[in-house]
Parts: C-alpha cells; sequence; structure tokens
C-alpha cells in the first residue's frame, strides 16, 4: 500500500522530475498523432519510413529542446523547427510544410485553452498546477491527443482534405506563405501569454483573444484560396478556349476533307492508270501527313487529354508546333490523372513544358520537322513513361552537359540553359522520377519516368 500511496503522492503533488520522465514517451506520441493529423487534412503524400524518421526526429529534437533551453524560448524553436523539418524529411511543399504547423498548433492551443478552463471552472485548478502536477498535465495531453487522433481518422475515412493549395498559382502561395509566417509569430506569443499569464487574464479576455486570432487566420486564407479559385478557372477558361479553338480546326479539315474527296480519288486514279508508283507513292505521303494531322487533332480532345493543366501545356505546345509547320504526332494510353497521384502536378506541367519547348526549337531547325510525343503506363514496372522525340540539326550535341546550368545551344543566350538544368533540380528533389537522354541518327529523345 505505501507503495501506491507513494505514486499516488508523486502524482498529484507538483512533480518536475516526474513531469520530464514521463513527457518522454508523450513526445513521441505528440509527434506521431499531429503528423497524422495534419498529413491527412493537407494531402501531404509521402511513404511510411519517411513518417517514421520524421516522428523519430522531431520527438529527439522535442526532448532535447524542452531538456536543455530554457521554456520560454522552447516555443519559438519549435516554431521555427516543425516546418523544416516537415518539408525535408517529408517532402512536401513550403506552403505545406508551414501549413501543417498552423493548422495543428491552432487546434492543440485551441483544446488546451478550453481543457485547462473546464479544469479550472469545475475543479479549481489552475494552469500553473496543470503544469507541474503530472496527473493533471498527462490526464489532459491524453485527452487532447486522443481528440486529435480521432479527428486524423475522420479525416482519413471521409476524405476531408485541403486539395487548393496543390493548384495554387505561385503568387498566390507567396502571398499565403508569408501570412501564414505572420501567423505563428502571432500564435507563438499568444501561445506564450496563455500558457503563463492565463490565470492573471480574465478567461474572456483570453478567449476573445485567441477567437480573433482565428478568425483573422481564417479569413485571410479564405480570401487567398478565393483569388487562387479564380486564377484556376481563368487557366479552366483558357482550357475551354484551346478546347473551341481544336474542334473548329478540326471541323474545318474534316469540311474540306468531304469537300475535296473526289479530287483527291481522282488523283489517286490519275496515278493509277499511268502505272505512276513513284507519283503515287509520293502523293499518298503527303495525304498522309494531312490526314495525321487530324488524327492529332482528335487526340487534343478532353476527353483523351482528361487533365486540364496538362490539356493546356499539350494544346499551346501543339499549336506553337503547327504554326511553324512542326508535325506532332501524340499517343496517350493512360489515364493523365495517374500522374497526379505519384508527383506535383506543378512541377510534371513544369517538365513537360520545358521539354516540349526544347522539342519544338530544335525540330524547327531540321527539313523534317516532326515531334512524337507519347504517353503510356507500364503496370509491371510500376511506372507511368511520357517520351518526347524530335528531328535535331545538332548531331553532336552532349546529352550530358546540356543539363549544367547556362549551358545551351542558342543564338540569344541570355535567359537561356536554365530550362534543362531546373529539371534535373526537380528530380534531385524526387526520389520516383527518372529522366533518360539518347540521340539516334534521326531524333533526339527524352524518357520521363514516374515510379510508384
Amino acid at each position: 500500500m505505501e507503495i501506491f500511496q507513494t505514486i499516488w503522492t508523486a502524482l498529484t503533488t507538483p512533480n518536475e522530475n516526474l513531469i520530464r520522465i514521463i513527457s518522454i514517451p508523450f513526445s513521441f506520441v505528440d509527434a506521431f498523432v499531429c503528423m497524422l493529423f495534419f498529413t491527412n487534412l493537407l494531402n501531404i503524400q509521402t511513404t511510411a519510413k519517411r513518417k517514421l524518421i520524421y516522428v523519430i526526429t522531431f520527438s529527439i529534437s522535442s526532448l532535447i529542446i524542452t531538456f536543455l533551453i530554457p521554456t520560454s524560448y522552447t516555443v519559438f524553436i519549435t516554431i521555427i523547427l516543425w516546418p523544416l523539418m516537415v518539408y525535408f524529411i517529408l517532402k512536401t511543399t513550403v506552403l505545406k510544410s508551414i501549413l501543417s504547423e498552423v493548422v495543428t498548433i491552432v487546434l492543440t492551443s485551441t483544446l488546451d485553452f478550453i481543457s485547462a478552463n473546464i479544469c479550472f471552472s469545475f475543479f479549481g485548478i489552475t494552469s500553473d498546477q496543470i503544469m507541474v502536477t503530472a496527473l493533471y498535465r498527462f490526464s489532459i495531453m491524453s485527452a487532447i491527443y486522443l481528440i486529435i487522433f480521432l479527428l486524423a481518422l475522420m479525416i482519413k475515412y471521409f476524405r476531408i482534405n485541403i486539395k487548393i493549395f496543390d493548384n495554387m498559382h505561385k503568387k498566390s502561395k507567396i502571398l499565403l506563405i508569408t501570412n501564414l509566417i505572420l501567423m505563428l509569430v502571432i500564435i507563438g506569443m499568444q501561445f506564450y501569454l496563455v500558457r503563463y499569464y492565463s490565470d492573471n487574464m480574465p478567461a474572456l479576455v483570453t478567449l476573445i483573444s485567441i477567437v480573433s486570432i482565428v478568425a483573422y487566420f481564417a479569413i485571410s486564407v479564405y480570401s487567398i484560396i478565393n483569388s487562387s479559385k479564380l486564377e484556376i478557372a481563368s487557366r479552366d477558361l483558357e482550357g475551354a478556349n484551346l478546347t473551341i479553338h481544336s474542334l473548329r480546326v478540326l471541323h474545318d479539315t474534316v469540311r474540306t476533307f468531304k469537300h475535296d474527296f473526289d479530287n483527291i480519288v481522282n488523283g489517286i486514279g490519275g496515278y493509277i492508270r499511268n502505272n505512276d508508283m513513284d507519283g503515287l507513292n509520293k502523293y499518298y505521303t503527303q495525304l498522309l501527313q494531312d490526314c495525321n494531322k487530324t488524327n492529332n487533332l482528335y487526340s487534343l480532345s478532353p476527353n483523351v487529354i482528361n487533365h486540364p493543366a496538362i490539356y493546356n501545356i499539350l494544346a499551346t505546345k501543339y499549336y506553337v508546333a503547327d504554326e511553324l509547320n512542326i508535325q506532332i504526332n501524340l499517343d496517350i494510353f493512360l489515364d493523365l490523372n495517374e500522374i497526379e497521384k505519384h508527383m506535383k502536378i506543378y512541377e510534371f506541367t513544369r517538365i513537360l513544358g520545358i521539354l516540349l519547348d526544347n522539342s519544338i526549337e530544335a525540330a524547327n531547325e531540321c527539313e523534317d520537322k516532326i515531334i512524337n510525343v507519347s504517353f503510356r503506363k507500364e503496370d509491371k514496372k510500376h511506372r507511368i513513361i511520357v517520351i518526347i522525340e524530335n528531328t535535331y540539326k545538332n548531331k553532336d550535341v552532349d546529352i550530358e552537359k546540356i543539363f549544367e546550368k547556362g549551358v545551351t545551344s542558342k543564338e540569344n543566350k541570355e535567359n537561356s540553359g536554365l530550362g534543362l538544368w531546373k529539371i534535373r533540380q526537380i528530380l534531385k528533389r524526387n526520389n520516383n522520377l527518372n529522366l533518360f537522354t539518347t540521340k539516334t541518327d534521326k531524333f533526339f529523345i527524352q524518357q520521363f519516368e514516374i515510379y510508384y
């Protein structure tokens, strides 16, 4: 009985050493539960290995900060380290790294404030007693972690996640990131005040302060998101205009074929009657080029290219090439929405745009202006492949040096030589992406691979 009495006394009386000891396992629980919450909410795609590394690293770092650094500074150091760990370990965007901290701190601070006021109102337990008494502190912490864990499971089960940030324009992202950084500073200050001075301030004042901050944050994010939605709608409208243009060109082409059908047949008949097979072969080749152009216009249908961002890139580059009399052959053998499951669509469209720009510039220098673009999926090798091959003039091009910063074969070297270098930077940030560059006597080939 004395042992139980001793344990009970240690749990119900101020004991900082016991709190430090018990905080060790709780730091791992905290890291895991919070990570589960923000990865589900923000739709952060990462591996189980990275999640494990994050939990261990964040927990150990938190313990080191807690034991070695004065308490008044721990909040601000954690605020700085948190998004850095999310960014470098979970391999997500800067915006989501900062958001992961903001949404979690807002939730935990709110739950902490509510629980502290419930304890004070119903049981007369002050914030100071909660901080130094093991039973009070870890009971409240257990309840908060349980609530966050249940919320994380609900978010995952009902698929309540925020995807608008994936397609947000760069300027909107910068504005939102700036807003979030300022918000973190304010939250840190407020957290400090609530933690150490809540007993000296009326609960209503503290509540109004927290609600005001959360409301300001919510309104700011809402405004930025609405602005981003307008940008996305503008992009979709541009895609619709490109679709209409494709249909108009296709309609005109089909009408022309229908109008000239008799003339085409008569032309073929003339070669046959004269037994001019060489002339017929040349005539057929020219006719086939027009037919291929019609087939490619069919391929520019949104039903085939069923991702709006990829459609805009392909349609825009197609018409640029068409103005230069470059023949683009499109072959698409997969649902393009699958690409977004395995990499950031912003990075994919950036890579695709750079590769197509380079292929158009190279093909435009040749007599045979041809670009072949194909998308396909290889289930056995668990990869998606995009192949872009184009005719090229410079047969001595060094396929290694072209990826170096500033290296270009263009006459106007200003702002050139950065495209392929930028692609290599993207590849370095993603372990599941590869780009293989090869060349034949006729074609320069870029094979981009996405593994899943």
